[in-house]
Protein backbone atom coordinates (compact mmCIF):
# COMPACT_ATOMS: atom_id res chain seq x y z
CA UNK A 1 0.00 0.00 0.00
CA UNK A 2 1.38 3.39 -0.69
CA UNK A 3 -0.28 4.81 2.54
CA UNK A 4 -3.59 5.57 0.93
CA UNK A 5 -1.92 8.53 -1.36
CA UNK A 6 -0.57 7.12 -4.08
CA UNK A 7 -3.03 4.05 -4.21
CA UNK A 8 -19.48 -2.87 -9.61
CA UNK A 9 -21.52 -1.99 -12.47
CA UNK A 10 -24.57 0.40 -11.61
CA UNK A 11 -28.23 -1.24 -10.92
CA UNK A 12 -30.88 -0.20 -13.39
CA UNK A 13 -32.06 3.49 -12.68
CA UNK A 14 -35.36 5.18 -14.16
CA UNK A 15 -35.00 6.32 -17.38
CA UNK A 16 -35.64 10.39 -16.21
CA UNK A 17 -34.39 9.76 -12.69
CA UNK A 18 -31.50 9.82 -10.80
CA UNK A 19 -30.66 7.80 -7.27
CA UNK A 20 -28.94 9.66 -4.84
CA UNK A 21 -27.27 8.52 -2.02
CA UNK A 22 -27.16 11.11 1.29
CA UNK A 23 -24.06 12.44 3.11
CA UNK A 24 -21.03 10.59 4.22
CA UNK A 25 -18.31 11.10 5.76
CA UNK A 26 -17.43 13.42 8.93
CA UNK A 27 -18.89 12.74 12.25
CA UNK A 28 -16.04 13.02 14.19
CA UNK A 29 -13.23 11.09 15.36
CA UNK A 30 -13.95 7.47 14.29
CA UNK A 31 -13.58 8.50 11.01
CA UNK A 32 -10.45 8.43 8.57
CA UNK A 33 -11.69 10.46 5.58
CA UNK A 34 -13.65 12.98 7.37
CA UNK A 35 -14.90 15.50 4.90
CA UNK A 36 -19.04 15.15 3.84
CA UNK A 37 -19.58 13.92 0.86
CA UNK A 38 -22.77 13.23 -1.36
CA UNK A 39 -22.56 10.29 -4.12
CA UNK A 40 -25.36 11.54 -7.38
CA UNK A 41 -25.88 8.28 -10.15
CA UNK A 42 -26.94 9.13 -13.41
CA UNK A 43 -28.90 7.40 -15.53
CA UNK A 44 -26.24 6.44 -17.95
CA UNK A 45 -24.07 4.56 -15.19
CA UNK A 46 -22.21 7.75 -14.95
CA UNK A 47 -21.34 8.35 -11.06
CA UNK A 48 -20.77 12.18 -9.18
CA UNK A 49 -18.57 12.22 -5.95
CA UNK A 50 -18.96 15.47 -4.14
CA UNK A 51 -16.82 17.28 -1.89
CA UNK A 52 -17.34 20.33 -0.58
CA UNK A 53 -14.45 22.02 1.78
CA UNK A 54 -13.68 24.81 3.35
CA UNK A 55 -10.52 26.23 0.96
CA UNK A 56 -12.35 29.10 -0.74
CA UNK A 57 -13.07 30.22 -4.28
CA UNK A 58 -11.46 26.71 -5.77
CA UNK A 59 -12.06 23.64 -7.11
CA UNK A 60 -10.46 20.11 -8.21
CA UNK A 61 -12.16 18.06 -10.60
CA UNK A 62 -11.33 15.07 -11.01
CA UNK A 63 -12.26 12.54 -13.55
CA UNK A 64 -11.16 8.88 -12.73
CA UNK A 65 -11.76 6.08 -15.41
CA UNK A 66 -11.75 2.76 -14.05
CA UNK A 67 -9.53 1.12 -17.07
CA UNK A 68 -5.94 0.66 -16.96
CA UNK A 69 -3.56 -1.33 -18.01
CA UNK A 70 -5.28 -4.60 -16.01
CA UNK A 71 -8.14 -3.96 -19.09
CA UNK A 72 -5.69 -4.51 -22.00
CA UNK A 73 -6.83 -8.14 -22.36
CA UNK A 74 -6.04 -8.48 -26.31
CA UNK A 75 -2.98 -9.99 -27.55
CA UNK A 76 -0.57 -7.30 -29.40
CA UNK A 77 -2.71 -4.67 -27.39
CA UNK A 78 -1.13 -3.73 -24.80
CA UNK A 79 -0.21 -0.08 -23.81
CA UNK A 80 -3.38 1.72 -25.35
CA UNK A 81 -4.52 2.94 -21.32
CA UNK A 82 -1.61 5.19 -21.40
CA UNK A 83 -1.58 6.31 -25.04
CA UNK A 84 -4.96 7.68 -24.49
CA UNK A 85 -4.00 9.76 -21.44
CA UNK A 86 -1.91 11.32 -24.02
CA UNK A 87 -4.38 11.59 -26.94
CA UNK A 88 -7.12 12.99 -24.69
CA UNK A 89 -5.13 16.23 -25.09
CA UNK A 90 -4.97 15.99 -28.69
CA UNK A 91 -8.38 17.91 -29.18
CA UNK A 92 -12.23 17.14 -29.84
CA UNK A 93 -15.02 17.61 -31.90
CA UNK A 94 -15.90 21.02 -30.31
CA UNK A 95 -12.44 22.17 -28.78
CA UNK A 96 -9.37 22.01 -30.91
CA UNK A 97 -5.99 21.68 -28.60
CA UNK A 98 -5.58 25.00 -28.48
CA UNK A 99 -8.80 26.00 -27.52
CA UNK A 100 -8.91 23.92 -24.62
CA UNK A 101 -5.11 24.80 -23.39
CA UNK A 102 -6.59 28.88 -23.48
CA UNK A 103 -9.29 27.67 -21.60
CA UNK A 104 -7.41 26.01 -18.89
CA UNK A 105 -4.83 29.04 -19.26
CA UNK A 106 -7.34 31.71 -18.74
CA UNK A 107 -8.65 30.05 -15.77
CA UNK A 108 -5.39 29.13 -14.47
CA UNK A 109 -5.73 25.21 -14.09
CA UNK A 110 -3.04 23.48 -13.13
CA UNK A 111 -3.96 20.45 -15.41
CA UNK A 112 -2.52 16.73 -15.60
CA UNK A 113 -3.70 13.21 -16.18
CA UNK A 114 -1.75 9.44 -15.25
CA UNK A 115 -2.72 6.01 -16.09
CA UNK A 116 -1.83 2.59 -14.02
CA UNK A 117 -2.98 -0.30 -13.39
CA UNK A 118 -6.46 0.13 -12.72
CA UNK A 119 -7.00 3.50 -13.70
CA UNK A 120 -6.64 6.77 -15.91
CA UNK A 121 -6.82 10.07 -14.01
CA UNK A 122 -7.66 13.35 -15.32
CA UNK A 123 -7.37 15.94 -13.01
CA UNK A 124 -7.14 20.01 -12.80
CA UNK A 125 -7.49 23.19 -10.48
CA UNK A 126 -8.88 26.12 -10.63
CA UNK A 127 -11.37 28.97 -9.48
CA UNK A 128 -15.06 27.81 -8.88
CA UNK A 129 -16.10 30.17 -11.57
CA UNK A 130 -14.66 28.64 -14.58
CA UNK A 131 -16.14 25.29 -13.71
CA UNK A 132 -18.52 25.25 -15.53
CA UNK A 133 -16.34 26.27 -18.91
CA UNK A 134 -13.83 23.49 -17.69
CA UNK A 135 -16.94 20.87 -17.28
CA UNK A 136 -18.17 21.37 -20.48
CA UNK A 137 -14.89 21.14 -22.39
CA UNK A 138 -14.15 17.77 -20.25
CA UNK A 139 -17.25 16.61 -21.05
CA UNK A 140 -16.74 17.31 -24.37
CA UNK A 141 -13.48 14.89 -24.87
CA UNK A 142 -14.73 12.43 -23.07
CA UNK A 143 -17.69 12.13 -25.26
CA UNK A 144 -16.36 13.31 -28.60
CA UNK A 145 -12.53 13.10 -28.71
CA UNK A 146 -11.52 13.49 -32.16
CA UNK A 147 -7.75 13.05 -34.15
CA UNK A 148 -6.41 11.92 -37.07
CA UNK A 149 -4.56 9.48 -38.17
CA UNK A 150 -1.13 12.00 -38.58
CA UNK A 151 -1.92 13.16 -34.79
CA UNK A 152 -2.12 9.46 -33.57
CA UNK A 153 1.21 8.42 -35.24
CA UNK A 154 2.70 11.75 -33.57
CA UNK A 155 1.63 10.64 -29.97
CA UNK A 156 2.84 7.10 -30.40
CA UNK A 157 6.02 8.35 -31.43
CA UNK A 158 5.94 10.03 -28.41
CA UNK A 159 4.85 7.23 -25.81
CA UNK A 160 7.62 5.54 -27.81
CA UNK A 161 10.13 8.17 -26.50
CA UNK A 162 8.85 7.95 -22.87
CA UNK A 163 8.90 3.94 -22.59
CA UNK A 164 12.88 4.46 -24.11
CA UNK A 165 13.07 7.46 -21.04
CA UNK A 166 11.65 5.08 -18.24
CA UNK A 167 13.46 2.07 -19.57
CA UNK A 168 16.85 3.83 -18.67
CA UNK A 169 15.84 3.57 -15.11
CA UNK A 170 16.96 0.78 -13.11
CA UNK A 171 13.93 0.75 -10.58
CA UNK A 172 11.46 0.75 -13.46
CA UNK A 173 13.05 -2.00 -15.93
CA UNK A 174 13.39 -3.80 -12.45
CA UNK A 175 9.40 -3.36 -12.25
CA UNK A 176 8.96 -4.23 -15.86
CA UNK A 177 10.97 -7.76 -15.44
CA UNK A 178 9.32 -8.51 -11.98
CA UNK A 179 5.58 -8.16 -13.84
CA UNK A 180 6.71 -10.43 -16.95
CA UNK A 181 8.31 -12.93 -14.47
CA UNK A 182 5.93 -13.32 -11.74
CA UNK A 183 2.52 -12.79 -14.00
CA UNK A 184 2.14 -15.58 -16.99
CA UNK A 185 -1.74 -14.97 -17.44
CA UNK A 186 -3.33 -11.92 -15.76
CA UNK A 187 -2.46 -8.77 -17.70
CA UNK A 188 -0.36 -7.40 -14.64
CA UNK A 189 2.13 -9.40 -16.40
CA UNK A 190 2.82 -5.65 -18.67
CA UNK A 191 2.99 -2.54 -17.20
CA UNK A 192 1.07 0.55 -17.48
CA UNK A 193 3.79 1.66 -20.55
CA UNK A 194 2.97 -1.44 -22.20
CA UNK A 195 5.54 -4.28 -23.93
CA UNK A 196 8.04 -2.71 -26.40
CA UNK A 197 6.75 -4.57 -29.67
CA UNK A 198 3.42 -3.13 -28.88
CA UNK A 199 4.59 0.32 -28.55
CA UNK A 200 6.92 -0.26 -31.80
CA UNK A 201 3.52 -1.19 -33.40
CA UNK A 202 1.67 1.44 -32.23
CA UNK A 203 1.67 3.91 -35.35
CA UNK A 204 0.10 1.10 -37.62
CA UNK A 205 -3.27 0.92 -34.60
CA UNK A 206 -5.31 3.66 -35.58
CA UNK A 207 -8.09 1.71 -35.90
CA UNK A 208 -7.97 -0.50 -32.86
CA UNK A 209 -7.69 2.79 -30.94
CA UNK A 210 -11.12 3.63 -31.85
CA UNK A 211 -11.77 0.21 -30.80
CA UNK A 212 -10.48 0.81 -27.32
CA UNK A 213 -11.75 4.63 -26.69
CA UNK A 214 -15.76 3.02 -27.85
CA UNK A 215 -14.76 0.28 -25.30
CA UNK A 216 -14.03 2.16 -22.00
CA UNK A 217 -14.47 5.57 -22.49
CA UNK A 218 -18.11 5.08 -21.00
CA UNK A 219 -20.11 6.85 -18.29
CA UNK A 220 -20.19 3.00 -16.31
CA UNK A 221 -16.68 3.11 -16.26
CA UNK A 222 -15.96 6.77 -14.84
CA UNK A 223 -16.90 8.61 -11.79
CA UNK A 224 -16.66 12.35 -11.50
CA UNK A 225 -14.91 13.89 -8.33
CA UNK A 226 -15.36 17.26 -7.71
CA UNK A 227 -13.86 18.66 -4.39
CA UNK A 228 -13.32 22.25 -3.45
CA UNK A 229 -15.44 25.44 -2.92
CA UNK A 230 -18.81 23.89 -4.36
CA UNK A 231 -22.33 22.48 -3.40
CA UNK A 232 -23.99 19.66 -4.62
CA UNK A 233 -26.91 20.78 -5.97
CA UNK A 234 -24.20 23.11 -8.45
CA UNK A 235 -22.03 20.26 -9.10
CA UNK A 236 -25.05 17.64 -10.32
CA UNK A 237 -26.99 20.76 -12.22
CA UNK A 238 -23.56 21.02 -14.07
CA UNK A 239 -23.02 17.16 -14.64
CA UNK A 240 -26.21 16.50 -15.40
CA UNK A 241 -25.98 19.04 -18.09
CA UNK A 242 -23.17 18.22 -19.93
CA UNK A 243 -22.66 14.40 -19.04
CA UNK A 244 -26.11 13.21 -19.29
CA UNK A 245 -26.37 12.78 -22.41
CA UNK A 246 -23.15 10.29 -22.94
CA UNK A 247 -24.16 6.82 -23.82
CA UNK A 248 -23.80 4.07 -21.41
CA UNK A 249 -20.95 1.11 -23.29
CA UNK A 250 -21.70 -2.76 -23.29
CA UNK A 251 -18.01 -3.55 -23.07
CA UNK A 252 -16.32 -5.96 -20.10
CA UNK A 253 -12.79 -6.69 -20.70
CA UNK A 254 -12.79 -10.83 -19.46
CA UNK A 255 -9.30 -11.06 -17.84
CA UNK A 256 -7.54 -13.78 -17.03
CA UNK A 257 -7.28 -15.25 -13.61
CA UNK A 258 -3.55 -15.80 -12.66
CA UNK A 259 -2.90 -19.33 -11.51
CA UNK A 260 -1.41 -20.15 -8.28
CA UNK A 261 2.57 -19.61 -8.13
CA UNK A 262 4.11 -23.49 -7.17
CA UNK A 263 7.59 -22.79 -7.64
CA UNK A 264 9.68 -20.23 -6.60
CA UNK A 265 10.68 -17.65 -9.76
CA UNK A 266 14.38 -15.54 -10.19
CA UNK A 267 15.41 -13.55 -13.02
CA UNK A 268 18.19 -11.37 -13.52
CA UNK A 269 18.90 -8.10 -15.71
CA UNK A 270 22.40 -7.34 -17.28
CA UNK A 271 22.73 -3.85 -17.11
CA UNK A 272 24.40 -1.92 -19.71
CA UNK A 273 25.20 1.34 -17.84
CA UNK A 274 26.99 1.63 -14.76
CA UNK A 275 24.70 0.64 -11.72
CA UNK A 276 24.77 0.09 -8.56
CA UNK A 277 23.49 -3.12 -7.93
CA UNK A 278 19.19 -3.68 -7.59
CA UNK A 279 17.45 -6.02 -5.74
CA UNK A 280 13.58 -7.01 -5.31
CA UNK A 281 12.12 -9.62 -3.40
CA UNK A 282 8.00 -10.44 -4.27
CA UNK A 283 5.70 -12.66 -3.14
CA UNK A 284 1.96 -12.81 -4.02
CA UNK A 285 -0.70 -10.91 -2.10
CA UNK A 286 -4.41 -10.30 -2.32
CA UNK A 287 -6.81 -8.00 -4.23
CA UNK A 288 -8.25 -4.98 -2.30
CA UNK A 289 -10.86 -4.87 0.18
CA UNK A 290 -11.94 -2.70 2.50
CA UNK A 291 -13.65 -5.59 4.60
CA UNK A 292 -9.95 -7.88 4.22
CA UNK A 293 -8.27 -8.36 7.45
CA UNK A 294 -5.12 -9.76 5.12
CA UNK A 295 -5.08 -6.53 2.99
CA UNK A 296 -5.34 -4.44 6.44
CA UNK A 297 -2.62 -6.40 7.96
CA UNK A 298 -0.36 -6.52 5.11
CA UNK A 299 -0.36 -2.71 5.21
CA UNK A 300 0.42 -2.69 9.02
CA UNK A 301 2.99 -5.58 8.79
CA UNK A 302 4.88 -3.28 5.21
CA UNK A 303 5.31 -0.37 7.71
CA UNK A 304 6.31 -2.50 10.77
CA UNK A 305 8.94 -4.29 9.07
CA UNK A 306 10.40 -2.51 6.14
CA UNK A 307 9.11 1.08 6.99
CA UNK A 308 11.86 3.95 8.01
CA UNK A 309 11.41 2.74 11.81
CA UNK A 310 11.54 -1.03 10.93
CA UNK A 311 14.21 -2.66 12.51
CA UNK A 312 15.87 -3.97 8.98
CA UNK A 313 15.80 -0.01 7.79
CA UNK A 314 17.98 0.71 10.84
CA UNK A 315 20.27 -2.16 10.32
CA UNK A 316 20.91 -2.13 6.76
CA UNK A 317 20.44 1.95 5.98
CA UNK A 318 21.44 3.49 8.81
CA UNK A 319 23.74 1.16 10.57
CA UNK A 320 25.10 -1.21 8.25
CA UNK A 321 25.00 1.37 5.39
CA UNK A 322 24.83 -1.43 2.82
CA UNK A 323 21.74 -0.08 0.66
CA UNK A 324 20.60 3.35 0.26
CA UNK A 325 17.46 2.36 -1.12
CA UNK A 326 14.80 0.45 0.90
CA UNK A 327 11.20 0.81 0.21
CA UNK A 328 8.46 -1.91 0.45
CA UNK A 329 5.50 -1.67 -2.03
CA UNK A 330 1.95 -3.39 -1.87
CA UNK A 331 -0.69 -1.36 -3.53
CA UNK A 332 -4.34 -1.80 -3.17
CA UNK A 333 -5.60 -3.19 -6.69
CA UNK A 334 -7.96 -4.57 -8.36
CA UNK A 335 -6.77 -8.25 -8.09
CA UNK A 336 -4.08 -9.88 -6.53
CA UNK A 337 -1.11 -7.63 -6.64
CA UNK A 338 2.12 -8.64 -5.61
CA UNK A 339 3.93 -7.61 -2.01
CA UNK A 340 7.58 -6.25 -3.05
CA UNK A 341 10.77 -4.94 -1.17
CA UNK A 342 13.13 -3.30 -3.24
CA UNK A 343 16.73 -3.08 -1.98
CA UNK A 344 19.74 -0.67 -3.96
CA UNK A 345 23.09 -2.28 -2.56
CA UNK A 346 25.93 -0.09 -2.98
CA UNK A 347 28.75 -3.36 -2.67
CA UNK A 348 27.93 -5.94 -5.30
CA UNK A 349 29.53 -8.32 -2.95
CA UNK A 350 27.04 -8.27 -0.48
CA UNK A 351 23.63 -8.50 -2.87
CA UNK A 352 23.35 -11.90 -1.38
CA UNK A 353 23.30 -10.53 2.09
CA UNK A 354 20.69 -8.61 1.90
CA UNK A 355 18.82 -10.98 -0.13
CA UNK A 356 19.17 -12.93 3.19
CA UNK A 357 18.39 -10.47 5.69
CA UNK A 358 14.87 -9.01 3.78
CA UNK A 359 14.17 -13.12 3.58
CA UNK A 360 14.69 -13.25 7.74
CA UNK A 361 12.57 -10.45 8.06
CA UNK A 362 9.72 -12.27 6.44
CA UNK A 363 10.46 -15.20 8.22
CA UNK A 364 11.37 -13.36 11.58
CA UNK A 365 7.44 -12.26 11.46
CA UNK A 366 5.98 -16.00 10.98
CA UNK A 367 6.78 -16.69 14.48
CA UNK A 368 7.68 -13.16 16.14
CA UNK A 369 3.93 -11.48 17.32
CA UNK A 370 4.73 -7.36 16.86
CA UNK A 371 3.90 -6.05 20.39
CA UNK A 372 1.07 -4.19 21.11
CA UNK A 373 2.45 -0.42 21.41
CA UNK A 374 4.39 -0.49 18.40
CA UNK A 375 1.17 -2.01 16.59
CA UNK A 376 -0.91 0.86 17.93
CA UNK A 377 1.67 3.12 17.11
CA UNK A 378 1.75 2.28 13.48
CA UNK A 379 -2.55 2.36 13.38
CA UNK A 380 -1.91 6.09 14.48
CA UNK A 381 1.16 6.91 12.27
CA UNK A 382 -0.90 5.68 8.81
CA UNK A 383 -4.28 7.53 10.11
CA UNK A 384 -1.99 11.04 11.11
CA UNK A 385 0.06 10.96 7.57
CA UNK A 386 -3.06 10.34 6.04
CA UNK A 387 -5.21 13.19 7.64
CA UNK A 388 -2.11 16.22 7.29
CA UNK A 389 -1.69 15.42 3.58
CA UNK A 390 -5.22 16.21 2.85
CA UNK A 391 -4.27 20.16 2.94
CA UNK A 392 -5.63 20.92 -0.59
CA UNK A 393 -8.94 20.44 -2.80
CA UNK A 394 -5.99 18.71 -4.86
CA UNK A 395 -4.57 16.56 -2.06
CA UNK A 396 -8.19 15.21 -1.28
CA UNK A 397 -9.12 14.76 -4.59
CA UNK A 398 -5.74 13.26 -5.80
CA UNK A 399 -6.13 10.66 -2.14
CA UNK A 400 -9.54 9.63 -3.39
CA UNK A 401 -8.89 8.72 -6.92
CA UNK A 402 -7.77 5.10 -6.23
CA UNK A 403 -9.92 4.29 -4.01
CA UNK A 404 -13.11 5.58 -6.28
CA UNK A 405 -11.72 3.58 -9.15
CA UNK A 406 -11.99 0.36 -7.05
CA UNK A 407 -15.27 0.82 -4.81
CA UNK A 408 -16.87 4.16 -6.43
CA UNK A 409 -17.12 5.64 -3.15
CA UNK A 410 -14.65 7.56 -0.36
CA UNK A 411 -16.17 5.55 2.67
CA UNK A 412 -13.94 2.50 1.57
CA UNK A 413 -11.49 4.24 3.46
CA UNK A 414 -13.57 4.92 6.28
CA UNK A 415 -14.19 1.03 6.20
CA UNK A 416 -10.86 0.11 5.84
CA UNK A 417 -9.84 2.09 8.79
CA UNK A 418 -12.09 0.44 10.93
CA UNK A 419 -10.39 -2.81 9.62
CA UNK A 420 -7.18 -1.75 10.75
CA UNK A 421 -8.79 -1.10 14.32
CA UNK A 422 -9.88 -4.76 14.18
CA UNK A 423 -6.35 -6.45 13.51
CA UNK A 424 -4.28 -7.67 16.20
CA UNK A 425 -0.89 -8.75 16.23
CA UNK A 426 -1.95 -12.58 16.01
CA UNK A 427 -3.44 -11.46 12.68
CA UNK A 428 -0.42 -10.01 11.08
CA UNK A 429 1.56 -13.41 12.27
CA UNK A 430 -1.15 -15.31 10.75
CA UNK A 431 -1.24 -13.59 7.33
CA UNK A 432 3.11 -13.28 7.27
CA UNK A 433 2.56 -16.82 7.37
CA UNK A 434 -0.02 -17.34 4.50
CA UNK A 435 1.24 -15.06 1.94
CA UNK A 436 5.10 -15.29 2.76
CA UNK A 437 6.07 -18.44 1.10
CA UNK A 438 8.86 -20.08 -0.62
CA UNK A 439 6.97 -21.24 -3.70
CA UNK A 440 5.32 -17.73 -4.03
CA UNK A 441 8.05 -16.08 -4.46
CA UNK A 442 10.13 -14.50 -6.93
CA UNK A 443 13.75 -12.20 -6.76
CA UNK A 444 14.78 -9.96 -9.44
CA UNK A 445 18.33 -8.24 -9.58
CA UNK A 446 20.07 -6.46 -12.00
CA UNK A 447 23.60 -5.22 -12.17
CA UNK A 448 26.13 -3.82 -14.49
CA UNK A 449 27.31 -6.34 -17.35
CA UNK A 450 30.29 -8.15 -16.38
CA UNK A 451 29.27 -7.21 -12.51
CA UNK A 452 29.61 -10.14 -10.03
CA UNK A 453 26.81 -10.56 -7.68
CA UNK A 454 26.13 -13.29 -5.77
CA UNK A 455 22.56 -12.69 -5.56
CA UNK A 456 21.63 -14.82 -8.50
CA UNK A 457 22.65 -17.86 -6.29
CA UNK A 458 19.54 -19.44 -4.03
CA UNK A 459 19.02 -18.20 -0.99
CA UNK A 460 21.05 -19.99 1.60
CA UNK A 461 24.20 -20.18 -0.36
CA UNK A 462 23.08 -23.00 -2.78
CA UNK A 463 24.17 -21.92 -6.74
CA UNK A 464 21.11 -21.00 -8.85
CA UNK A 465 21.22 -20.26 -12.66
CA UNK A 466 21.32 -16.45 -14.19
Amino acid sequence: MRYLLLAALMLALPLLGFAQQTRGGGGGGSKLFTYPYTIDDLPNGLRLVTVPTDYPNLVSLYIVVAAGSRNEVEAGKSGFAHFFEHMMFRGSENYTPEQREAIFTRAGAETNAYTTDDRTVYHATFSKEDLEEIMKAEADRFQRLKYTPEQFKTEAKAVKGEYDKNSANPFSKMFEVLRETAFKRHTYSHTTMGYLKDIDDMPNQYEYSKQFFSRFYRPEYSTVVVVGDITQARALELTKKYWGTWQRGSYKADISDEPEQKESRTAHIPWDAPALPHLVVAFRAPRYSDSSKDVAALDLFQSVAFGENSDLYQQLVLKEQKVDVLTADFAHKADPELFAVYARVKDPAQVNYVRDQILKTFERFKTEQIDQPKLDATRSHLRYGFAMAMNSNDRIAGALAPYIALTRTPETLNRLFDTYRSVNAGDIRDVVKKYFREESRTIVTLATKGQNIAALGRPGGEEGQE
